[in-house]
């Protein structure tokens, strides 16, 4: 799913909408089994459901008739989470780091690096492209079995100036 619209990352702000929608990865499900597995009510998660819907974020995968009532069972529209090109500078990065930042576990093991690179427009563009095939190409680990990790690649500009160059000593 390509986010673009201030909607969307006003909708994924929130801490409890983004969990729902990378739950809603493992398979679709109703607003019960979002509620059990959140801990919460079925009316809280219900009017978060309604936000994703509609900012386009999550939509009807199903219905199932029980007891004479109807089940609906709700999925991500697309897979995985990209910021648009056309989105509002710097929007994206803010939601996606805030959420990741908010899912790690204390004490649990982490890879964190920050790596600063002076390149060229061209070169940024291409990594970029390079980046983003190598997260959707499917050859990272997903095991139903496993654990959640979170992998959250970033290729922005950065607000460090140049020094001026060195005068000849």
């Amino acid at each position: 799913m390509v986010l673009r619209t201030a909607e969307q990352f006003k909708a994924l702000g929130h801490p409890l909408r983004h969990r729902m929608v990378i739950m809603l990865r493992q398979r679709p499900a109703t607003l019960a089994q979002l509620a059990a597995a959140l801990g919460s009510t079925k009316g809280t998660v219900g009017y978060h459901v309604g936000v994703l819907q509609e900012a386009g974020l999550l939509r009807l995968a199903g219905t199932r008739r029980v007891r004479g009532g109807t089940e609906q069972y709700y999925e991500p529209v697309g897979d995985g989470l990209v910021v648009g090109a056309d989105a509002e500078p710097g929007a994206g990065a803010r939601v996606m780091i805030s959420t990741a930042l908010a899912e790690l576990l204390p004490g649990e093991p982490a890879a964190t690096r920050l790596r600063h690179l002076r390149i060229t427009p061209e070169r940024a563009a291409e990594l970029a492209r390079r980046l983003g095939e190598w997260a959707e190409e499917g050859t990272l680990p997903d095991d139903p079995t496993g654990l959640a990790y979170t992998l959250l690649l970033s290729l922005h500009r950065a607000d460090i100036p140049a020094l001026p160059p060195e005068p000849d000593r």
